[in-house]
């Protein structure tokens, strides 16, 4: 079970005779990972309990192109937040017109529109949207974003192939289908 209060309920703790404070990102991410309201479709991971500022989030679109999929994300977070966005990777390889094959999400809130009124939930709901919506005017795989405007049955079988393991063109994606 992950201990969400912990940093909270110590505010301050001893180490080796100094205090410690939780920084400001700490404190700011303890209170959105308490706030989270995940939609069924999405899961969240903490490979370690006691760090809230690397976790992972699984969006398991039940709609969509990308029905059926299941996608992970890993999150940074930095000790400029909430003034800075967190760093934000699909780990998941996937055919997107706003996702290049490196997992960099091309999505405003993680860029120019990013306030520190937003939280995690927002960066969810946006990537989430993604999938139901891809965005082929601000693109980082031209090549999807293409396809995507010139033929949308060929695009979603691209997606389908992709999604089930195969090669789309010359690039090859591993099986994602839950």
């Amino acid at each position: 079970m992950i201990q969400l209060f912990k940093l909270k309920k110590n505010g301050e703790t001893a180490t080796k005779g100094t205090t410690k404070r939780s920084s400001a990102a700490q404190l700011r991410i303890t209170k959105d990972i308490n706030e989270l309201n995940l939609p069924k479709t999405c899961t969240t991971k903490f490979d370690d309990p006691d760090d809230l500022l690397n976790f992972k989030i699984t969006i398991a679109p039940d709609e969509g192109f990308y029905r059926g999929g299941k996608f992970t994300f890993s999150f940074r977070v930095g000790p400029n937040y909430p003034h800075e966005p967190p760093k934000v990777k699909c780990e998941t390889p996937v055919y997107h017109p706003n996702i290049d094959l490196e997992g960099n999400v091309c999505l405003n809130i993680l860029r120019e529109d990013w306030k520190p009124v937003l939280t995690i939930n927002s960066i969810v709901y946006g990537l989430q949207y993604l999938f139901l919506e891809p965005n082929p005017e601000d693109p980082l795989n031209k090549e999807a974003a293409e396809v995507l405007q010139s033929n949308k049955r060929i695009f979603e079988q691209n997606v389908q192939k992709a999604m089930r393991g195969g090669y789309v063109g010359s690039v090859y994606f591993d099986r994602c289908l839950k």
